[in-house]
């Protein structure tokens, strides 16, 4: 499914800039619209997705693609290797098995920005299926068992784009070596 907005989301764009220098995911990319925004910023983007026709329309200037099925088969595995991402962008997606594996995916100082769908939703449309929605904090406890520290996160209604319950996570991978003046200095921007 596509995007019904080819405009990035309000949650990627405000945390775009705190992605260190580097290879930069865009995961079940669906159009493209946060592979073009990281690739205009200067990284370079791999932008996967299962389906093929989405990835066509991704496809660009300092773009690569990749038709992968995440939830079949090993593709999953070889993706997301440890230490591999600078930023990892995930939006209207859930795989919980994979939220492990994309904050070990993250390089030292990585940053992951999440959005989906939440329980309530139903109220306001698809998904409406638990296996497609966040419980209360899931997101947040995932990230914490994965000790990487949170910049941000938000759990409930948002009226735009469209109504929705969701939950929003922007998470630092940490390295033991970080200092805490670093760790400040995220927190202020």
């Amino acid at each position: 499914m596509l995007h019904q907005t080819d405009a990035p989301s309000a949650w990627v764009q405000r945390f775009a800039t705190r992605i260190p220098s580097g290879l930069v995911l865009d995961l079940a990319c669906g159009s493209g619209r946060h592979a073009r925004l990281l690739a205009d910023a200067g990284h370079p983007v791999l932008a996967v997705d299962r389906m093929a026709e989405a990835l066509a329309a991704t496809a660009g200037p300092h773009i690569d693609t990749a038709c992968i099925d995440l939830e079949n088969g090993d593709g999953a595995a070889q993706l997301l290797q440890a230490g591999r991402f600078a930023g990892i962008i995930v939006t209207n997606y859930l795989h919980r098995p994979l939220l492990p594996l994309l904050f070990a995916s993250l390089v030292d100082g990585g940053v992951l920005i999440y959005e989906t769908f939440a329980q309530g939703n139903g109220a306001f449309g698809k998904p409406s299926s638990p296996a497609f929605l966040l419980q209360p904090g899931e997101l947040l406890a995932a990230a914490l068992a994965a000790q990487v520290h949170v910049l941000a996160f938000e759990d409930g209604y948002h009226a735009f784009p469209t109504p929705a319950m969701r939950q929003k996570l922007c998470a630092i991978k940490l390295c033991s070596e970080m200092p805490a003046e670093l760790l400040r200095l995220s927190e202020d921007r």
